[in-house]
This record gives structure tokens, sequence and C-alpha cells, in this order.
């Protein structure tokens, strides 16, 4: 089989592979740094492992709307990019498939891991940032705007500060991200949401403990809320945070079941920190075999 090209940029690093069998391996790889002349850097080393693939997966954070990439401040020069053009202008006649990190990890999931065979599910993305990527006819869905699954954006509380008033409510209080800042705030030092987690289970009545069970709980909720929503056959739940699946799973399932009149298989998703680079390899193992 030729060789296929993905690339993934996220909001602090970019990871360009190339595979060349339709399963998830990554033959070779580079990893850069986000930052300056991220989109000029990541072409260059996708030559240098390959000038000719057979087709482009790439994966991005933020949203694909009408030719350009929205939601994505934390890269610089990428709100507004026309990604799409310049992928052209690229590859050519070579083909490109691209959509965001969350939805190609998803992609990935539904070729070779946790809902390979599914239907209707949900892939839930708990990392620095917080979304989802919903599955219907073993499809992801990409909404009117490109911005489905953005559960980040969902308010906690009624009338507080939103997305128009520059905030992600609920990512800003349950992902990793919230999590490291809430944490730095409540010990004074440079805290990570992996340090809580391990703070919690050492130290269950400290306030570490009651500050992970309130964003767990708030992100047990909101999955149910979902999943009462959109009824899936089974919920699959990557990104960083599932280091700490030990703490997270158990009450996800237990909500779920409280809460969803039919709920949901919860499932540890089969890939974590290459999800995204997987998942623009997928992209680019589907675009391969529909040209």
């Amino acid at each position: 089989m030729s060789r296929v090209l993905g690339i993934d940029v996220g909001g602090t690093k970019v990871a360009v592979g190339v595979s060349s069998s339709d399963g998830p391996e990554i033959v070779e790889r580079i990893r850069l740094d986000t930052g300056a002349g991220t989109l000029e850097r990541a072409l260059a080393a996708a030559r240098d492992l390959d000038g000719a693939p057979a087709a482009v997966g790439f994966s991005t954070c933020g949203v694909i709307r009408d030719g350009r990439i929205w939601l994505a401040p934390n890269v610089p020069g990428w709100e507004g990019l026309e990604l799409p053009r310049l992928l052209r202008e690229e590859f050519g006649a070579i083909p490109v498939a691209i959509d965001n990190d969350v939805k190609a990890a998803a992609a990935a999931e539904l070729r070779w891991g946790a809902l390979r065979g599914v239907s209707a599910g949900v892939y839930l993305n708990l990392g620095t940032g917080l979304a989802a990527a919903l599955v219907v006819n073993g499809q992801v869905v990409n909404g009117a705007h490109g911005a489905a699954g953005e559960i980040g954006y969902l308010q906690a509380v009624p009338g507080e500060p939103a997305f128009a008033d520059g905030h992600v409510p609920l990512e800003e209080r349950v992902s990793g991200g919230a999590l490291a800042a809430r944490g730095t705030a409540l010990l004074g030092r440079e805290t990570t949401a992996a340090d809580l987690f391990a703070l919690s289970a050492s130290a269950p009545d400290s306030a570490v403990a009651e500050l992970v069970d309130e964003a767990i709980g708030l992100l047990a909720m909101n999955a149910a809320n979902l999943c009462a929503t959109f009824d899936p056959e089974c919920l699959v739940v990557g990104g960083g945070m599932m280091g700490a699946a030990d703490l997270i799973m158990p009450r996800l399932t237990a909500e779920l079941r409280r809460a969803v009149p039919f709920p949901p298989e919860v499932r540890p998703a089969r890939f974590t920190d290459d999800a995204p680079l997987l998942g623009a390899l997928a992209l680019a193992h589907a675009a391969s075999q529909s040209s």
C-alpha cells in the first residue's frame, strides 16, 4: 500500500507522521512546537517525510468553516487561516482531508479502535481542552457550521459569561487546562491536572480532593445530559486526563446509569497521546481509498 501522510496541529505541538498500511501505525514521525510559522514548518517537515504521499490527512485545533479556521486563538496566525486553500496549493492533485483534532481522533477510533462497528456513539475528549465528537451511522457529524460536539461552550450556571463574552464556560471548569489553572491558584505553585489527581487520591479530605470531585461531578453530569439528548450506544472516553481513568470512569458510568433512560456502554479510547495524529492518518487512508 502507498504511504499516506498525517499532520496534526494542536495548541502546543505539531506532529507529522506517515503510515504505510491501513492500521494504527506510524512508521516515521516528526514533532515540532507550535509558534511562529507553524504551517510552514509543518509542511516542511511533511516534505522531509514524504514528498509524494498517496493522500494527506490534516487534524487541527479549532473549527473549519467557510474555508477558514475558527476558535483557535492559541496558535499564532491560526485564527482565520485559509487552511484548505493553502493545503490545495501545497499538495495539488493529492487528496487532502481536513478535520478538527477531536473529530479526527474519533475517526481513528471508528476505523481502528473503540468505536469500530458503532452506528451511534459519542467520543469524549478530556485533554487540555474539552470537546466531543458525535457519530451517526458510523460517520462523525460536523453540524451546520463544523462545530458539532463543542461541549466546552456549554454553560454550567445560567447567565454566566459565555462565548460572546470570550469564555468557554464548561471547559474553564473541568478540562485539564482548567484543573491545572485552578490547582495552581489553590496551592500557590505550578500544578498540573495529573498532580491534582494524585494529591486527591492521597488526601481525600483535602481542598484539592474537593476541587477534583466537583470537576468530575460536573463533567459526569454534562456527559449524562449529552447522552440523554443523543441516545448513543456507547460513550468512548479519551484524552490526556485518562491518566486518571480510575477516578473518572466509575463516576461517568455511575452517573449515566443514574440519569440516562437508556445508558450507553462506557469504554476507554484505544488511542491516547497519538490520537489526533492517528486521526489525521485515518482521514488520509479514507481519502486515498475514495479518490
